[in-house]
């Protein structure tokens, strides 16, 4: 019997609303019971028996009972010629075949549930109220919704043929869609081999992630590669560059013990029974399979991109918890190791390569106009001889600071297995480390004080026994070098708070260290310059270097001494306006905030940092250097042409994208339905209720909604931005449309008015054309920006290096303080900028600081800071990703059918288009006469490696691909 609810334009049986409870028992909501009661059967229907369609499914052995966790959406009401079975009869395209239980009790269940709450029961039903025992007895349905494939074994049991079972319907139907190909995979994501130990009764499985160990094994081989080309460009034996080797020998054994005692698991396999003796019974039928589905395609791609739970395996810092890193498959602490010895290893060999090659050549390329090197007046060492020195101390540098990272994991896994006990802790956290802020930071400061010393005993120990490890390292600077790193370490996971994972972590410190160490030696090469040898900078001490120190690590001193205006400032934006002493005095003391930050920062900068910039200048003053540099270009106008072509380009882009952002938020309920659907992210779902919220929140001054913004609640506090408003199918005048749908009637426009309303109606026009276009995706956003660091940074490369790297300097700090006008909600761009930016987060963006946009400039950048007198290698960043990780995203999302490993998204297809993309741009630059000749088959061997390690790391490629790929085109001689 078929039960109408009063829903508008829908009847809907109500068996399909039977709810199933953990106990098994079907569970009706009142609503819907009540509804039910209301609209009994008709009272010449028979008691027990159903007459309509439900009576016809049951006889076909339809299940009619709604399946928990099997919810759609009311516009999911339409069906397709696809979504029919032709071989096993019609199905529904959210059909299932019914379990054993649903045969035995589908039928009765109908019958019960359609009776009204007096009607007697029959025979063959039975009712609800006289029959409990018979409602306890069924057994719970499954939550699949997909056929069960009976096996040939399971069509006859005992010599009978059971009946063939058809799947249970929808009654709720859903969108026609297209199931994506399926994937191929290339390798098991696993690798499980089976040994019997000679001590152990039963077999013992080892089992390796495939996945971890490709990605550990590129960089063990990359890093062992390293140290070979130096030790044939060693001239004696136990010459510097000897033990330079063996000091990257000694880290690679170091950490290919690590990989092995913590990745691979060994488990005893229980000993099989004995069934010589047993009857055989027969096979159970297969669970049932589930048919491919979008919704569940998009859950298994977000819980591949976001990576599995942090396991025990995971290492962490001294003093911090799993739940301050970001959450990823892997901790990734093998590229904190090795990625920087690797780039110093590589930089040290290209400075060898210069200076024993026959005929000199430059240290830097002809188009670079920059003055010479400065040099110390009484040293005997050139600017090439300075350079091998300084080079040789950033290897160092980089084993020293692997060595205390490596000291940082091994003790807090030796802390936490002493602490562990028997007890429950919450989620991310660990037994070892106590729960109070201040008493983390007090054993932390007193771990670092004591690793400070025992490395420099250790140091002191290698020099008493003629050892040549971190010889070229003075006491002064291991002392210095540690306490800055392991300080840095922890600033910034505290800070960055589940913005980073451990390899990230570190490998963003050691380049931290590295500006500071230069910073620290040209500071005291000024002060003393005779007892001083030489300048021990890792790059030409030219003004670039100057002010690129002054740009840098000056952004991040400006934020530390206004630290306490910034931490007001987020405090009160954060906060309801009930809940604070002077809720009227809001605004006023947030632009009061606001505006001590800015003439704070202005006063360091041209006070402080200006002062020391003009110090090392040698007197001259550095806003005036800068103004003369810009003239002395190629042309005079050629850097003011770039200049006004980036604010061009930059102006054009924010401009446009802020129309789209604002687009999607206000249409955003249009791109999931219809033509546009392909175009919207998974991760795009729930954003528009999101900004919304946010949104009213600004307009109004409430308390902040953390469903709004995740990454910064403070933002909502924010009163500078106006909250959107609601679109007018009408218009503003009223007027309404008389052939064109959504728009206003275009017969008016010469009546209007003033230029006002032109205006306006102008506005409505192109709002209304925005209904009709498909908004971005997430990807599609993010890979805009690659693209565009391919615009307007490749004609700067070509045109003008210097002035790129003065230039990359500056938009880093100027990335710097737009981080602390969103994070910290600096009146009066604080929530535009936040909003702006929230638009492209990712899964990677789950942290308190966003760095999306600082691993893609210092990508790009990097290999241009390196200096080196190659102009391809300058290229490296660009290429990598500006082209190649943007079209292998491309290629592989929309094209790629052979996925490398089940556990990871990334395809075939997509490294294949990256590699291909890298070579043929670098082919084509070196045609257009822009690079010099090279070997693009070693270009391309080295483009498949760093391809390789794109697809097999989880670690935010934008910051490790370039700079592999740099240092291995380097060692390969490209």
């Amino acid at each position: 019997m078929t039960t109408s609810l009063p829903f508008p334009h829908k009847v809907v049986h109500a068996a399909s609303l039977t709810l199933l409870s953990p106990s098994g028992r079907a569970d009706l909501p009142r609503r819907a019971q009540a509804s039910a009661r209301r609209h009994a059967a008709p009272s010449g229907s028979t008691p027990g028996v159903s007459s309509g369609p439900g009576h016809k499914l049951q006889q076909q052995g339809w299940s009619t009972s709604y399946q928990a966790g099997s919810s759609s959406s009311d516009l999911d009401c339409s069906t397709s010629d696809e979504d029919t079975d032709t071989g096993r009869g019609a199905r529904h395209p959210r059909g299932r075949r019914g379990s054993q239980h649903a045969l035995g009790n589908g039928a009765r269940d109908v019958g019960m549930f359609a009776k009204g709450p007096h009607e007697p029961s029959s025979a063959s039903g039975g009712s609800r109220r006289s029959s409990p025992t018979r409602i306890h007895e069924r057994k719970q349905f499954t939550r699949s919704r997909s056929p069960a494939i009976r096996s040939p074994l399971d069509s006859v049991i005992n010599g009978q043929e059971l009946p063939g079972r058809t799947g249970s319907p929808s009654l709720f139907p859903r969108h026609k869609h297209t199931n994506p190909a399926p994937s191929k995979f290339l390798l098991s994501s696993g690798l499980h081999v089976t040994v019997r130990l000679p001590w152990t009764p039963a077999p013992t499985r080892c089992t390796l992630d495939i996945r971890q160990a490709t990605e550990n094994a590129l960089l063990i081989c990359s890093l062992g590669y390293a140290a070979v080309k130096l030790r044939t460009c060693a001239r004696e034996p136990l010459s510097p560059d000897m033990w330079i080797s063996i000091e990257l020998s000694l880290l690679i054994v170091a950490a290919l013990i690590y990989f092995l005692w913590t990745r691979l698991v060994w488990t005893s396999l229980p000993t099989p029974p004995d069934t010589s003796n047993r009857t055989p019974h027969p096979p159970a039928r297969p669970g049932s399979p589930r048919l491919p589905d979008n919704r569940d395609a998009r859950r298994a791609t977000a819980a591949i991109a976001g990576g599995s739970a942090r396991s025990g395996e995971a290492g962490f810092l001294w003093m911090t918890v799993p739940k301050n890193y970001r959450d990823c498959a892997d901790d990734g602490i093998l590229t904190g190791l090795l990625v920087g010895p690797l780039i110093a290893a590589a930089m040290h060999y290209q400075t060898l390569q210069t200076a024993t090659s026959a005929p000199p050549t430059r240290l830097l390329p002809s188009n670079w106009l920059i003055e010479p090197p400065a040099l110390l007046p009484l040293s005997a060492y050139s600017a090439l001889d300075s350079l091998l020195l300084s080079r040789r101390h950033a290897v160092d540098l980089s084993t020293f600071c692997a060595t205390i990272l490596l000291v940082h994991v091994c003790a807090s896994w030796a802390t936490e297995a002493r602490h562990r006990k028997n007890i429950r802790v919450p989620d991310g956290e660990v037994n070892s480390v106590p729960r109070k802020e201040g008493r983390r930071t007090y054993l932390y400061v007193l771990f670092t004080v004591s690793v400070t010393l025992w490395i420099l005993c250790v140091r002191i120990a290698l020099g008493e026994l003629k050892l040549g490890i971190w010889q070229n390292m003075s006491y002064f600077e291991v002392v210095m070098s540690s306490l800055f790193y392991q300080f840095t370490l922890y600033i910034a996971i505290r800070l960055a708070h589940h913005g980073f994972t451990l390899g990230e972590l570190g490998l963003v410190c050691f380049g931290a260290t590295v500006l500071f160490s230069e910073l620290l030696n040209i500071t005291i090469a000024r002060i003393w310059p005779i007892t001083t040898p030489f300048i021990k900078t890792y790059r030409l001490p030219t003004p670039l270097l100057l002010y690129q120190i002054a740009l840098i690590p000056g952004s991040l001193l400006t934020g530390f001494l206004l630290s306490p205006l910034l931490y007001l400032s987020r405090h009160i934006a954060r906060r309801p306006v009930r809940r604070l002493r002077y809720p009227a005095e809001k605004l006023k003391h947030r632009r009061l905030l606001a505006a001590g930050f800015y003439a704070g920062a202005l006063a360091i900068v041209a006070g402080l940092i200006g002062g020391w910039l003009r110090w090392c200048l040698g007197g001259r003053d550095p806003w005036m250097w800068v103004m003369r540099w810009l003239l002395a270009g190629r042309r005079p106008w050629t850097r003011c042409a770039l200049l006004a072509y980036w604010a061009l380009l930059v102006s054009l882009s924010v401009a446009g994208w802020s129309r789209q952002l604002a687009r999607s938020r206000r249409y955003r309920h249009r791109a999931g339905v219809g033509s546009g659907s392909e175009h919207y992210s998974s991760f795009d779902a729930g954003r528009g209720a999101a900004l919304a919220s946010a949104g009213a929140a600004y307009s109004t001054g409430s308390a902040p909604v953390q469903a709004a913004a995740p990454t910064n609640a403070a933002e909502l506090g924010d009163s500078s931005t106006p909250s959107t408003p609601a679109w007018d199918a009408s218009g503003p005048l009223g007027l309404s449309f008389a052939g064109i749908p959504n728009l206003p009637n275009l017969s008016n426009l010469p009546n209007l008015p003033n230029s006002a309303q032109v205006s306006t109606v102008a506005t409505d026009l192109l709002d209304a054309a925005d209904k009709h276009v498909p908004t971005l995706s997430l990807n599609a956003r993010r890979k805009f920006f690659h693209a565009l660091a391919v615009v307007m940074f490749l004609p700067g490369m070509v045109v003008d290096p210097a002035f790129m790297h003065l230039s990359f300097s500056a938009s880093f700090a100027l990335f710097t303080f737009a981080e602390y006008v969103r994070y910290f909600a600096l009146y009066p761009f604080g929530a535009t900028v936040h909003l702006f930016m929230y638009e492209f987060l990712d899964n990677k963006d789950s942290g308190t600081a966003i760095l999306s946009h600082f691993y893609l400039l210092t990508g790009c950048a990097n290999t241009l800071w390196f200096e080196g007198p190659s102009r391809l290698l300058e290229f490296t960043g660009i290429l990598v990703l500006g082209i190649g990780d943007a079209l292998a995203s491309i290629v592989g999302k929309r094209w790629g059918r052979h996925r490398w490993i089940p556990t990871s998204p990334k395809t075939l297809e997509g490294s294949a288009a990256f590699v291909c993309s890298i070579v043929a741009c670098a082919w084509l630059l070196r045609v257009c006469g822009y690079t010099e000749n090279f070997s693009v088959v070693r270009y391309t061997v080295v483009a498949v490696l760093s391809g390789a390690l794109e697809a097999f790391s989880v670690q935010n490629d934008n910051l490790t691909l370039p700079l592999y790929m740099w240092s291995m085109l380097v060692l390969a001689d490209v």
